[in-house]
């Protein structure tokens, strides 16, 4: 094996570099895995374009992968070299405050235990990420299939927070990735009725062919609105925010029916202020909850949803790309070119 790689780095907002670099050496329980397939994704784009509080430059760059062991470090057992893999990008502690009261996601420490890199040729994977968030695929799935597993995991434990009924109508604000994922989810779970709201047709038309009954471009009408009219004046019974900015968590509340659920899904940057109509909130008895994040087992549950094809994520990939062009990538997922895109290091 050679001794450099290539990886991508993150040095700031508006900056990414692409270094040859030494390739890792495992340590006890750590994997090295040669990775086939990363994907671009909305988090890594939002670093990108203005810093994020998780990411301290200069660092390696994307947490979204899929590959091949090619190197297992002294104690591991449940994996060997030529195995095919992928992992969440982060593994809670299991002992503190919050994970002994069955919220992982919240763990202390965890923005000590998230694994960074994987827009490189090889990716050095955590003795606990190993031990608890990183499974083998079949030979069926794809490597790049296989890298959602992360998005995924998030994306289930966003739906598990929705609390949808069987008959719900369900309205999904944001047709990206995520938005699509949660389509089939919430169809899934239940809901007779799912309405995609977002921006680019492109977007939406494969928001329908994923499972969306309706769709809305905010380009083209009042979302809050349509919504309504779709719902005999009401208001959806859910309403899942996955657009990212403070006009859409408004809007989520906006378009909900009295005693409705709605789930924020997207982060804003630190210290967004955003105001609500407190009369709705209070005398429609509306439930507001963020969630963040992923578990173990909802990172278990993506990976049987990818096995089984449960959720299609095939039509959300948009083309693939070299290392040398992720940063590109990302401004062209910034203009909405594309939903996604697989990066191949192997492309040169």
């Amino acid at each position: 094996m050679a001794q450099t790689m290539q990886g991508v780095f993150f040095l700031g907002a508006g900056q990414l570099e692409l270094r040859e670099v030494p390739i890792p050496q495992p340590a006890a329980g750590e994997v090295i895995v040669k990775v086939s397939a990363a994907t671009t994704c909305g988090t890594d784009l939002k670093a990108y374009k203005r810093g994020h509080k998780l990411f301290k430059p200069p660092m390696p760059f994307g947490h979204e992968w899929a590959g091949t062991v090619v190197a297992v470090g002294e104690g591991v057992t449940g994996f060997k070299e030529g195995d095919r893999v992928t992992a969440a990008n982060s593994a809670p502690c299991g002992a503190c405050y919050y994970c002994r009261r069955g919220k992982p996601q919240l763990c202390l420490h965890l923005e000590s235990r998230f694994n960074w890199g994987t827009y490189a040729e090889y990716l050095r994977v955590p003795a606990h990420i190993v031990s608890i968030n990183m499974h083998k695929i079949p030979v069926h799935l794809s490597f790049v299939e296989a890298a959602f597993i992360e998005p995924l995991a998030c994306a289930v434990l966003c739906i598990n927070y929705a609390d949808i009924a069987l008959g719900d109508t369900v309205a999904i604000i944001g047709s990206g990735a995520q938005g699509l994922m949660q389509i089939q989810l919430a169809k899934a779970m239940g809901a007779s009725q799912v309405i995609a709201i977002g921006r680019a047709h492109g977007r939406l038309e494969v928001a329908r062919q994923l499972g969306a009954d309706e769709t809305i471009s905010t380009l083209d009408t009042d979302a809050v609105a349509a919504v309504k009219a779709l719902t005999e004046g009401r208001g959806a019974d859910v309403v899942i925010e996955a657009a990212g900015s403070a006009e859409t968590w408004q809007m989520a509340a906006q378009m909900a029916r009295p005693a409705a659920t709605v789930v924020l899904f997207s982060g804003l940057p630190g210290g967004t202020q955003v105001s609500f109509d407190a009369t709705h909130l209070h005398y429609d008895e509306i439930t507001l909850k963020g969630v963040f994040h992923h578990t173990p087992r909802t990172v278990e549950q993506a990976l049987h949803m990818l096995i089984s094809g449960q959720v299609n994520v095939k039509p959300m990939i948009s083309g693939t790309i070299p290392l040398r062009e992720v940063e590109e990538g990302l401004n062209r997922m910034a203009r909405s070119e594309v939903i996604k895109l697989a990066v191949l290091p192997e492309l040169h």
